[in-house]
């Protein structure tokens, strides 16, 4: 089952248990599926199209969450918190810290990149939707100013 098919399974499932937060949320998602769908010309999306999809509009709650909290809105930074969980429920796992650091490691060692761009480039397409991007990035950093 694709996610956008488990997408809407969840939508009728919550409408039946009447979890309105739920619905709204899931709605939110099919939507962004939807107009991914439609922008990239398609019938339907991959599961990797939709993954990518997703995973923006958690990066989005992320940054909606710490401008709720720093304003002083808690409830809703809380409205946010729910609605991520229910995003990530969609996602897959991401590695660890210490997998991510070996992975890079081993792909750095592998190679002789001359610069951070050309390293960031060759790591992200092994490790996109499987590592945290920013992390991955920290890290690079981290190898190519020691």
């Amino acid at each position: 089952m694709s996610i956008q098919e488990q997408i809407t399974t969840d939508t009728k499932e919550a409408m039946k248990a009447s979890d309105s937060a739920k619905v709204t949320t899931l709605r939110g998602l099919s939507s962004v599926l939807k107009n991914k769908s439609i922008e990239l010309q398609k019938d339907g999306l991959s599961d990797e199209e939709a993954v990518s999809a997703l995973s923006t509009e958690g990066k989005k709650r992320k940054e909606s969450i710490k401008v709720f909290e720093g304003a002083g809105r808690l409830e809703m930074a809380e409205a946010e918190k729910k609605e991520l969980e229910i995003i990530e429920g969609y996602l897959p796992e991401l590695m660890s810290e210490e997998e991510t650091k070996s992975k890079i490691a081993a792909i750095l060692d592998s190679k002789e990149f001359d610069n951070f761009g050309a390293a960031m480039k060759e790591i992200m397409a092994e490790l996109k939707g499987k590592a945290d991007a920013k992390l991955v990035s920290e890290i690079v950093k981290g190898k190519f100013n020691s």
